[in-house]
């Protein structure tokens, strides 16, 4: 099994980048401005990338302002049955994340490509706690 790992730094605290990767309003802002989202563990977050698709991500865990854990149930065929995880850390009002996307079947040229899209959605995190201007993946598509 393959993994997609990324790290990146935020100057502010755990709690805004967990909020961010917990609520509509931060995932609008990072990911995809098109989604339905609940904080609860066991939910079902949906997500519209304009692809005659919804990437529906299931919940697995949950812990305040240091770990956010999704399951992938329906999305692109390479996705269903991998997992994301969020592992957060703060030291000094700088906020680490580790993003890791695991249980991928086979290293592809789509993993390639959603490696680098998964840095740019730190990047875009990143702009967003630190209150830069930052826009959802629709307005980013490339």
């Amino acid at each position: 099994m393959e993994r997609i790992e990324q790290i990146n730094y935020i100057k502010a605290p755990a709690t805004l980048v967990y909020e961010a990767l917990t609520t509509e309003e931060g995932l609008g802002h990072v990911w995809t401005n098109k989604l339905k989202v609940k904080p609860e563990t066991g939910f079902i977050n949906e997500f519209d990338f304009n692809e005659g698709y919804l990437t529906k991500m299931k919940i697995i865990e949950l812990q305040e302002n240091d770990k956010v854990v999704w399951e992938c149930i329906a999305s692109d065929e390479e996705w269903v049955g991998t997992g994301i995880s969020f592992d957060l850390s703060e030291k000094n009002n700088v906020t680490t994340v580790v993003l890791r996307h695991y249980n991928w079947r086979e290293l592809t040229d789509y993993y390639r490509w959603c490696s680098y899209n998964w840095a740019m959605f730190l990047y875009r995190l990143k702009g967003y706690c630190e209150n830069e201007i930052t826009s959802a993946y629709q307005e980013n598509k490339t």
